[in-house]
C-alpha cells in the first residue's frame, strides 16, 4: 500500500481491532493472501488475514459494519468489514480523539496505547540511576522522550512504600495505579532556576511506527538513599529490543554527561538518619577567590601552583608521556591560618573542575562520594580534618580503622590515569597514619599553611578591613600587636574595630584606641580560653 494508506489501515486495525485490506479480483486476492500469510509467519505478528466473498444473497457479510453500505458483489473482500470511506472517517476521528482522550486508571491508557495487546505480550526493562543525580536523569528524559512521546501521564501512588513498576500500572483492580497530576520538586543545582523534577510519569511514545512506553519511578529500600528508577515497556521481539537498547545508551550517555552539576562545588545533604545515608546533593554558592585574595607566603603560594594549578595544565602532555594524572596533596597548619580559605581559591581556579567536600562527619558516604567523582571528572576531592578519621591505628577503635581503610582503598584503587585531585586538610599533622602521610601516591606533597608573618598580618589587616578608613599607621600598629595570631584572628579583630568606629563616631574614623579596646576583649578580658578559640597567641598573655 501507499504509506498514507497504510497508515490509515494501522489506524483502523487499531481502533476497530480489524479492517479491510483491500477488494481485488478472486485470483490476486487469493495470491495476495497466500504472501501477506508467509510474511506475518516471518515476522512473528498475531494477525489473522481472510478473504470473503460477497454476494446480494449472503448481505450480511457483504455490508460495512459501520455503514451498512453493500459492497461490490463481484469482488473478493480480505475481511470486509469496513469500507474505504468509512475506514477514512475512523482515522480521522482517531486522530482526533487521541490528543484528548481521557483515562482515570493507568491500565485504560496502556491499553489504548498497546491496542489490545495482552499483557503477556509485553517486555519491561529498567535501570536504575543514584537519588541524587535526578537532575540529570530528568534533563535527559526530557531531550529523548518530549518529541516522541504521544501522551505523558503522572500516576497517583497509593503505596508510597513500595516502587512503582509498569506491572503494577497494568493492574485492573482495586489497587488498579490511577491517572494523576504530575507532580514535580525543584532541585537546586547552583544556577539561576531550579530543575523541576518529576516525582513519577508515565510517557506512552512511539518510533519508527513503534509504540512503547516509559516509567519514571523512585526505587525505594528501607535504609538506604532513594533510586531513580526508568522503566521502558515494548512488545516482545527484536524491534522492541532495538528500541529498548537505543533509548537506554542514549539515557545514559545524557546522564554521564553530568551538565547539572558539572564544575561546582557540591556535598551531599546532612542526613538526620544515623546511619549517614545521603538525601541528595547541595550545591555550594561560594564567592570566587583571586590569588590576590591568598595571603600566604610567596614560597606557599608557588608550592600550589606547581603542585595543583601547573600539574592540572600538564595533565594530556604527562598522560601522553604515561605518567599518573592523579595526585593528594596534604595541607597542613594551625586552626584559623586560612587552609579553607586556600581550598576555596583552588576551587576558582582549576577550570572545569568539580569539588567535592567532604567532612569527617560525612566520611561514611566515601564510596558514594568517589562514585560521584569518577563521574564528574576532573574533580578535586577536599577531605577536611583528615586527622579525625586517619589517625595512627594505635589510638584506633575497630570502626574507626574501617574508616580509614575505605579511605586508603579508595585512594590506592584509582587508575593512574583519573583526573582526581585529592586535597586533604588537619590541624594535626604528627598525628596522621604511617599508611596515609607517608606512602608516595597518597599524599604526593604536603604544604604548610603557617601563622601570618609581618607582610602577611599587614596584608590581612587591610583585606579585611579595606572599607574602614585606615591609615598607615593603624595598620603597622594592628600588625605589629597581632604577631602570632591566625588569620582568623585578624579577620574578627578588625570587625571588631569596625564596632568600636561605628559606637564612637559612625565609623568615619579608626584610631589606636579602637585597636586596643578589641584586643583586650579578644586576648585578656575572655581568659585563656576565649584566646585559643579565636585562634590568638598564648604569648600575648603573657606579655
Amino acid at each position: 500500500m501507499p504509506a498514507a494508506k497504510a497508515a490509515n489501515f494501522a489506524d483502523t486495525m487499531d481502533k476497530y481491532g480489524q479492517a479491510v485490506c483491500g477488494t481485488y479480483q478472486r485470483d490476486a486476492a487469493n495470491k495476495l493472501v497466500e504472501a501477506a500469510r508467509q510474511n506475518i509467519q516471518a515476522s512473528g505478528h498475531p494477525f489473522l488475514i481472510t478473504t470473503e466473498a460477497v454476494t446480494a444473497a449472503d448481505a450480511k457479510h457483504g455490508c460495512c459494519k459501520v455503514c451498512g453500505k453493500l459492497l461490490d458483489s463481484n469482488l473478493v473482500l480480505m475481511s470486509a468489514i469496513v469500507c474505504d470511506e468509512c475506514m477514512g472517517e475512523g482515522t480521522r476521528k482517531l486522530a482526533e480523539e487521541t490528543p484528548n482522550k481521557q483515562f482515570d486508571f493507568a491500565f485504560e491508557a496502556l491499553a489504548w496505547h498497546f491496542a489490545g495487546l495482552p499483557r503477556d505480550r509485553l517486555v519491561a526493562t529498567s535501570r536504575q540511576f543514584p537519588g541524587h543525580m535526578r537532575a540529570d536523569v530528568q534533563v535527559a528524559l526530557e531531550k529523548l522522550f518530549s518529541t516522541s512521546a504521544i501522551r505523558f501521564f503522572g500516576i497517583d501512588e497509593r503505596q508510597r512504600y513500595e516502587t512503582l513498576m509498569i506491572a503494577a500500572l497494568t493492574r485492573d483492580d482495586d489497587y488498579a495505579p490511577g491517572i494523576g497530576p504530575a507532580q514535580y520538586h525543584d532541585v537546586d543545582v547552583g544556577d539561576s532556576a531550579p530543575v523541576k523534577c518529576l516525582h513519577n510519569g508515565l510517557w506512552l511514545c512511539q518510533a519508527e511506527g513503534l509504540r512503547y512506553a516509559v516509567l519514571l519511578s523512585t526505587h525505594r529500600e528501607h535504609g538506604y538513599e532513594a533510586g531513580t528508577r526508568i522503566e521502558i515497556a515494548v512488545p516482545a521481539g527484536a524491534p522492541g529490543a532495538d528500541v529498548v537498547q537505543r533509548c537506554f545508551s542514549e539515557l545514559e550517555e545524557a546522564v554521564n554527561a553530568a551538565r547539572c552539576y558539572r564544575g561546582k562545588i557540591l556535598s551531599f545533604d546532612k542526613d538526620p538518619d544515623y546511619r549517614g545515608r545521603s538525601k541528595g546533593v547541595m550545591v555550594h554558592k561560594l564567592a570566587a577567590v583571586q590569588r590576590e585574595d591568598v595571603i600566604l607566603p610567596e614560597a606557599t603560594l608557588r608550592l600550589l601552583d606547581r603542585n595543583v594549578l601547573k600539574f592540572v595544565g600538564s595533565r594530556a602532555q604527562l598522560r601522553r608521556l604515561g605518567q599518573s594524572t592523579r595526585k593528594g596533596i596534604l595541607l597542613y597548619g594551625p586552626p584559623g591560618t586560612g587552609k579553607t580559605h586556600t581550598i576555596r581559591y583552588l576551587a576558582s581556579n582549576l577550570p572545569d573542575h568539580t569539588t567535592l567536600i567532604i567532612t569527617a562527619a560525612q566520611i561514611a558516604l566515601l564510596a558514594s562520594y568517589m562514585n560521584l567523582a569518577r563521574l564528574l571528572q576532573p574533580t578535586m576531592v577536599v577531605i577536611e580534618d583528615v586527622d579525625l578519621i586517619a589517625r595512627d591505628r594505635n589510638d584506633m577503635g575497630p570502626c574507626e580503622e574501617s574508616m580509614l581503610n575505605e579511605l586508603l582503598n579508595e585512594m590506592d584503587g584509582l587508575k593512574e590515569d583519573a583526573d582526581i585531585l585529592f586535597v586533604l586538610t588537619t590541624n594535626r599533622p604528627e598525628q596522621l597514619e604511617g599508611a596515609l602521610a607517608g606512602r608516595p601516591g597518597r599524599i604526593d606533597q604536603a604544604i604548610e599553611v603557617p601563622l601570618p608573618d609581618d607582610v602577611g598580618r599587614r596584608k590581612l589587616v587591610q583585606l579585611y578591613g579595606k572599607a574602614l578608613p585606615l591609615g598607615d599607621s593603624v595598620v603597622a600598629e594592628a600588625a605589629q600587636r597581632t604577631n602570632g595570631v591566625s588569620a582568623a584572628f585578624i579577620k574578627e579583630l578588625m570587625r571588631r574595630i569596625a564596632q568600636a568606629s561605628i559606637v564612637r563616631d559612625g565609623g568615619s574614623t579608626v584610631g589606636s584606641e579602637d585597636i586596643s579596646e578589641a584586643l583586650d576583649d579578644m586576648l585578656f578580658a575572655g581568659g585563656k580560653l576565649n584566646v585559643k578559640l579565636l585562634g590568638g597567641a598564648q604569648e600575648k598573655l603573657a606579655g
